[in-house]
């Protein structure tokens, strides 16, 4: 150790180099510790409930994966189809909010963005699309269902249509 006379502080430590045996002093400044200290911290969890996607993150899910979540009650369904689409056939349950619509946004505003959210459409491409205005509108949990309602009747889950 070296020590500082005047102030009684060690300012430093002597290393030895293992190959060649050499000595050297090392500062040891309480910067470096401190920097030393955090990254040795592990960095905190991104999600409290593994089951729901982290926040502002979307999970991708089939028709099969999004049957569960509904029948467990675990997501509200959005559909954001027109609502002529979302007349003729929907999933049961279902909240319409047409993506296409000019008041799109405001609508957002309504819904709780602490709830889970299954969002899909016809086949995928509106509700992709749709996915980075959630986000925006600080929606914290959402699924995807892939390939829409399309993808959900050709699974053969059952389906709410007019009458």
């Amino acid at each position: 150790m070296i020590w500082n006379r005047q102030t009684g502080y060690e300012i430093g430590r002597f290393a030895v180099h293992k190959a060649t045996g050499f000595m050297k002093a090392c500062n040891l400044t309480p910067w470096f510790l401190t920097i030393l200290v955090v990254l040795s911290c592990p960095a905190p969890s991104r999600a409290a409930d593994p089951a729901k996607p982290a926040g502002s993150e979307v999970k991708h899910v089939d028709a099969q994966e999004a049957q569960k979540l509904i029948a467990k009650k675990k997501v509200v369904v959005l559909d954001i189809r027109t609502p002529a689409e979302y007349k003729a056939v929907r999933i049961a349950g279902a909240t319409n909010i047409d993506f296409l619509a000019p008041d799109f946004e405001e609508r957002l505003t309504r819904l709780d963005t602490n709830k889970t959210y299954l969002v899909h459409c016809a086949s995928g491409g509106r509700s992709t699309k749709s996915l980075p205005v959630l986000s925006k509108h600080q929606f914290q949990f959402l699924y995807h269902l892939d390939g829409g309602i399309k993808a959900w009747e050709k699974a053969g889950l059952p389906v709410e249509k007019a009458p």
